[in-house]
């Protein structure tokens, strides 16, 4: 069978990925995803595949009708939101995710970044590299301990999160409606209590229809003016527009961003925006985690296409081939 690989850190010879799939029979059908793909392209480039591992191809409902021997849609990560699930399920292709892959990943980048805007490496990077020499003034960078970090999300990689927090003196809280307590941090009332606390609001949620633009201008207002936001998450949990009007207003301290509302932004997008961090969503990107998840990925097809139902998929109901 045609297997399409839109994943670009797939290993087309790896013993776990590549080369299980030809050695099982398969064909692999490469186009790795660099920047925007349109479903019209996403079609023409997996018509006749019986399986996909990608990236965030948008398989919107039209792609899916259009493509009848799809049988399995292996996401490389966690967030499946450019899939539509309901039209998935309607024509029996399975979505898979590879869970619990990259979630330590995620965390140490967050952790990364939430450094990286406190202590200002960005800025004291491009100052020094410019030949300058700002040790006090407007570079001053502030530290973490004594400061209050709000997690909004508490599941594998916020609790990631929380660990890493734990060394270096500071009150953690969180908000997730989900979830009970979380060790070393303090579960607060609601979301709006939480980012008046929290001189570092750092998300952790999928993208679901609660969840889009969560942190909007009203939720901005609510924040402390010197606070850092840090989104790890997806793009559209925040409103984007109203986070680049606070930050080029003086209305929040800083943000760090591994995710955007469009991907890649343009680079007009983010001209003249202070203090601001950006990432090219590769938060769970590492050598050790591509290898866990494309493995992972590649182990769900080979499981599909032979019948089986793994644990990775999603909307296991409707997976063709169980039935």
């Amino acid at each position: 069978m045609r297997i399409f690989v839109s994943w670009p850190g797939f290993d087309r010879d790896g013993a776990t990925t590549g080369r299980c799939l030809v050695d099982a029979g398969h064909e692999l059908v490469l186009a790795p995803k660099l920047g925007v793909r349109t479903p019209d392209e996403l079609t023409h480039l997996a018509a006749g595949c019986a399986a996909a591992i990608v990236s965030t191809d948008p398989f919107t409902a039209d792609v899916l009708r259009a493509l009848p021997d799809l049988r399995i849609i292996a996401r490389v990560g966690v967030g499946f939101d450019s899939i539509d699930r309901a039209m998935a399920d309607e024509l029996g292709i399975a979505i898979s995710i590879t869970p619990g892959m990259n979630a330590e990943t995620v965390a140490d980048h967050t952790l990364a970044l939430i450094l990286s805007a406190v202590r200002k490496i960005p800025q004291q990077d491009n100052s020094v590299k410019a030949g300058r020499w700002e040790r006090v003034g407007q570079l001053t960078p502030g530290e973490l301990p004594g400061k209050t970090v709000g997690l909004v999300g508490a599941g594998t990689i916020g609790r990631a999160v929380a660990r890493r927090l734990a060394g270096f003196g500071v009150t953690v809280c969180f908000f997730d409606a989900q979830v009970d307590a979380l060790a070393g941090a303090e579960k607060v009332a609601s979301l709006e209590e939480l980012l008046s606390r929290s001189d570092i609001v750092s998300l952790h949620v999928p993208l679901i229809a609660e969840t889009n633009q969560l942190i909007d201008d009203a939720a901005i207002v609510r924040m402390k003016p010197t606070a850092i936001l840090v989104n790890t998450s997806r793009g559209p949990v925040v409103d984007q527009k109203a986070l680049f009007e606070a930050l080029r207003e003086g209305r929040l301290g800083g943000a760090c961003l591994d995710v955007f509302e469009t991907e890649p932004p343009g680079a007009d997008t983010l001209r003249d925006v202070p203090n601001l961090v950006c990432a090219a969503h590769m938060g769970g990107i590492s050598h050790e985690s591509i290898a866990r998840m494309t493995g992972s990925a590649t182990q769900s097809v080979l499981d599909v296409l032979a019948g089986r139902m793994p644990d990775t998929v999603v909307n296991r109901d409707s997976l063709r081939g169980s039935q």
